[in-house]
């Protein structure tokens, strides 16, 4: 299986980096995991509704271009689906069943994802309607991911 995470921007703090390589280096055992950054657009603090598209449409265009067609896309958006984290192991599991081996989560820039990135995903997942870094949500998402495995493979890691 092929896990693939796009994020919005660099990652710049050592701690996060760090944490997101020690999950990758566990996650090694079931499946190739990566973690791909694009470019955000630099923007003033104050936007008019223009200027927020256009900047959530150029990310937009940045992301999709990393999203391959067999790819089962996820995007994280506050209006997602909630989940625990058994269902999403065993929703993980079920895509691996049915031929879904290359799934990408996608976490957009500060305004979020563009229409058109959410278009593309199959669905939107959503972590709750807390407004976190989105360099903390790449550890999070790393870490369920993580979890998710250690679900699908009886581990006590979960407990």
């Amino acid at each position: 299986m092929n896990i693939k995470i796009i994020g919005v921007g660099k990652i710049k703090e050592k701690f996060y980096r760090a944490a997101i390589a020690e999950y990758a280096k566990r996650l090694g055992r079931y499946c190739k995991f990566e973690v791909v950054e694009v470019p955000d657009e630099k923007a003033p603090e104050k936007l008019s509704e223009a200027e927020m598209a256009a900047v959530m449409e150029k990310e937009g265009e940045r992301i999709l271009q990393k999203i391959k067609d067999r790819d089962y896309v996820f995007a994280l958006a506050i209006k997602g689906k909630e989940r625990s984290s058994e269902e999403f192991a065993k929703e993980i599991n079920q895509l691996a069943t049915y031929g879904k081996s290359d799934l990408t989560f996608v976490i957009g820039g500060s305004l979020g994802l563009s229409p058109a990135v959410i278009k593309r995903a199959d669905q939107q997942i959503s972590f709750g309607r807390f407004t976190l870094p989105h360099q903390l949500m790449r550890v999070v998402l790393s870490e369920q991911v993580y979890r998710a495995f250690t679900i699908i493979n009886g581990l006590p890691y979960h407990k």
